[in-house]
């Protein structure tokens, strides 16, 4: 008996089509955090091992539309790790790191999704500090005697 697995069946002429097709690759923009900063033209992503600079350059302007100069690529390697019994593993898949320069004057900036508000406690605490900067300018212009300490 043949081991099939499948989910959907084969397609037959005349029947409803139940197949669906997902892309083989998969693509991911993340933000850079190594010591180099990139440019505002160049974008990171992270995607599959199995992608080429051609792939990911059709990916981007087939899908979404994005005019694409250049692509440079490499591979993350992910390091083995030993559980509890002493066995080699890997905790995470080898991905591919692609930085892809857009073409013309293209740029691309992370929104900011999670803006710092300021609130009543933050502008509390900064008045304390300013209260107690103030009091710390004082024992010093005393010479460093503590002000219980009447002259």
């Amino acid at each position: 008996m043949a081991n099939i697995s499948r989910k959907y069946p084969l397609y037959v002429a005349g029947n409803p089509q139940l197949r669906i097709f997902f892309p083989k690759f998969w693509m991911k923009i993340v933000k850079w955090k190594e010591s180099r900063p990139v440019p505002p033209n160049v974008v990171t992503f992270n995607c599959s091992v199995e992608m080429t600079k051609f792939d990911i350059q059709n990916y981007l302007e087939k899908i979404y539309g994005v005019e694409v100069a250049q692509v440079n690529t490499f591979i993350k390697y992910v390091s083995l790790a030993r559980d509890h019994r002493n066995r080699r593993y890997k905790p995470k898949d080898d991905f591919k790191v692609a930085f892809v320069t857009l073409a013309g004057e293209q740029t691309f900036t992370f929104p900011d999704l999670f803006p710092e508000k300021e609130s009543e406690e933050d502008k509390l605490i900064e008045e304390l500090k300013e209260k107690q900067k103030e009091s710390e300018q004082e024992l010093k212009q005393r010479g460093g005697v503590p002000s219980w300490f009447g002259i």
